[in-house]
């Protein structure tokens, strides 16, 4: 008998700072992820993208209320039918994980994502989801090494990782296999953007941790090793071969890229 192998996918979709976002600026929106990229509302692209992935089960958006997903036809559609269902966000990612965890029956496995990764795709939750199930883990991440993103995009100015392995971005896709895992997610209480705000690795890792990533003295699976020990748990990074997998859309600099990425994936 083939063993089913279902998750359940969370997506982050609340705004620090609602209409005032620079992104929901360039289209008078309440949420950045409610701007339409190549003609399609950016939290519906990657809804869209999860739900069609074989391994994702049930969908949920974590967001400030149930009308902002209503405010999409497709996904009040969506919606209505049971195909995805809304939690209600708290204060920060922390939170609003530990209470989508609270409030969803039986999340486990639970994949973690946000609404403005508007490059990710059915390929990449796929890749992702074999990965996990492939070697046993507690909790994973999902990192593309900076020589795969400057391979495609030369002249990315992502702020990569920058580890004795190399340089690692990271695609904003996790994995919490069971509620041991889930204080794992303490890390993001901060906000996460540990790449963009280095400061913020200290608090969410400990200073042994920093030292060794700020001075380039270990590996990404060493780090991750470092984490599976203080936190007595299996911690996997999940090597994603997609350059487009890290880029999410910040800034109205990320949207012209991303939209300039999708027209072309459109017209190929």
């Amino acid at each position: 008998m083939t063993e089913s192998r279902k998750v359940t996918a969370l997506v982050l979709a609340a705004s620090r700072r609602g209409p005032a976002d620079a992104v929901a600026q360039l289209q008078g929106v309440s949420h950045k992820c409610l701007v339409s990229l190549d003609g399609v509302v950016m939290l519906e692209r990657v809804v869209r993208e999860i739900k069609k992935a074989r391994d994702v089960d049930r969908v949920y958006i974590s967001i400030e209320s149930k009308e902002t997903i209503q405010e999409v036809p497709a996904l009040k559609a969506m919606l209505e039918a049971g195909e995805i269902h809304f939690v209600p966000s708290a204060d920060n990612l922390y939170l609003s994980v530990l209470q989508a965890i609270k409030l969803i029956d039986d999340p486990w496995p639970l994949i973690i994502t946000t609404g403005d990764n508007a490059l990710h795709t059915t390929d990449m939750i796929e890749h992702f989801c074999d990965e996990i199930f492939a070697n046993p883990t507690d909790a994973a991440v999902a990192m593309t090494p900076a020589s795969v993103i400057l391979a495609t995009y030369p002249d990315g100015t992502r702020a990569f990782h920058n580890l004795k392995d190399g340089g690692w971005s990271s695609c904003n896709l996790y994995a919490l296999m069971s509620d041991k895992a889930a204080m794992t997610a303490k890390v993001f209480e901060g906000g996460g953007q540990f790449g963009k705000k280095p400061q913020r690795i200290l608090k969410a890792f400990g200073l042994w941790f920093m030292i060794r990533y700020r001075y380039k003295l270990a590996t990404i699976d060493q780090l991750a090793s470092s984490l599976s020990r203080r936190w007595r748990l299996a911690v996997r990074v999940i090597r994603m071969p997609f350059a487009d997998a890290p880029i999410d859309v910040d800034n109205p600099g990320d949207f012209a890229r991303t939209e300039k990425i999708l027209k072309a994936r459109r017209g190929a």
